[in-house]
């Protein structure tokens, strides 16, 4: 067993599952453990090394070799190596239904009070020995690229990632991207773009209740909150994107200074709200988020009250024209002040969105203005107070 996070992880060696015969025994004290979920089973897979990822052609299992449980298929790297590739479900069914990942009692009360607001942060180092996090929603891919892969081009540093041009940014500029071996790579990806921030080493993934207690003063920090034990710097990401990318959109300093907290962010794109909702939490503000206007409906509809409404203009279904008139409607939220974000904006879009109630109208990529926008409205309500 693995106590890992609060719970115990059944683990299991691979060279036993594989009955492989005069290899050295893996033991989980010097090798790697791969955390593996199937279904409702949560176990351990204790393997000697982890090397790296790859995309494979995974080709179908030879007909004499099909009735093995542990293995999907297999593949030809381009050295000409066979590899194996092993299916988590018929390590499940070697391993047997009661490997279940098992909470320990002394913690349960503990969890269910920190798994309110806890979310997965991907810990990591980059130019220093000092930890730095982001949010795990965020990362689309953990990579390693070969080195001599990564190109040097009007002064940027680019690397040909799924048939197109990526560019890589460093935390800061004395972070020096590596020449030789692999250099490994944070991936974001959002509508067609993707930008890899170039880190040291991946250091763990954890779920903690992103607290930040110390704000930020140097550029792409939101600040530093308390980790696993230690403090860590929480990275804003939404300041690094344009560095890849200028039109991605723009970064923010303005913090909150009184007034209305509770927010309500509606938008139908996963990346923009997993973007936004850190930077409007360190900001200050108590953010709820919503996939769609109507979730959002039914959020106000359960009887949960906002002073803040931020929400998207174009959305499939119920658009936020509409989600504003309703929230009009409402005697209850007839007083929330409304914003609109929209990637066109427009004189009409704007005349339109005060046709419907909202109170400001913000380019969806203008984080400043966004904020701008929110601080408006806190003093609005601070005076009327």
């Amino acid at each position: 067993m693995l106590r890992l996070r609060n719970k115990l992880l059944p683990l299991a060696r691979l060279d036993q599952l594989l009955g492989i015969a005069g290899a050295a025994s893996s033991e989980a004290e010097g090798g790697f453990i791969v955390v593996v979920q199937v279904g409702s089973q949560t176990f351990g897979i204790v393997v000697d090394a982890v090397f790296h990822t790859e995309e494979i052609v995974v080709k179908p299992m030879s007909t004499k070799l099909r009735h093995i449980p542990t293995f999907s298929g297999n593949t030809i790297l381009g050295d000409g190596s066979v590899i194996m590739i092993i299916d988590p479900n018929g390590i499940a069914q070697a391993i047997g239904a009661g490997a279940a990942q098992v909470s320990e009692p002394a913690a349960d009360a503990q969890r269910a009070e920190s798994d309110v607001k806890a979310v997965s942060l991907l810990v990591f180092r980059a130019g220093s020995a000092e930890l730095k996090a982001v949010p795990l929603s965020l990362v689309t891919r953990l990579e390693e690229v070969d080195c001599r892969k990564i190109e040097l081009s009007g002064g940027r540093h680019l690397v040909q990632y799924r048939g197109q041009l990526m560019p890589l940014v460093r935390l800061k500029d004395e972070f020096r991207i590596r020449t030789e071996g692999r250099q490994p790579l944070l991936v974001f990806s959002d509508r067609g773009r993707s930008m890899g921030l170039a880190v040291d080493e991946i250091v763990d993934i954890v779920e903690e209740k992103l607290d930040i207690e110390v704000p930020g003063e140097t550029p792409g920090s939101l600040g530093c909150a308390v980790i696993r034990g230690q403090a860590t710097e929480v990275v804003d990401v939404g300041y690094f994107l344009p560095l890849a990318f200028q039109d991605w959109f723009r970064r923010n300093d303005a913090q909150v200074a009184g007034g209305p907290k509770s927010l309500l962010l509606v938008d139908d794109s996963a990346f923009f709200r997993n973007m936004l909702c850190p930077v409007l939490e360190a900001a200050g503000y108590e953010v709820t988020a919503a996939a769609g206007a109507e979730e959002a409906l039914a959020i106000l509809k359960s009887g949960r009250q906002f002073e803040l409404i931020v929400t998207d203009i174009e959305m499939p279904g119920m658009s936020g024209y509409e989600l504003a008139e309703a929230v009009r409607n409402e005697n209850r939220a007839a007083n929330v002040t409304l914003i609109a974000l929209s990637a066109l904006a427009s004189e009409a879009t704007i005349e339109r969105g005060r046709r419907a109630g909202f109170d400001n109208f913000v380019a969806k990529f203008d984080r400043q203005g966004l904020i701008a926008a929110l601080k408006q409205a806190s003093l609005q309500w601070v005076e009327a107070a």
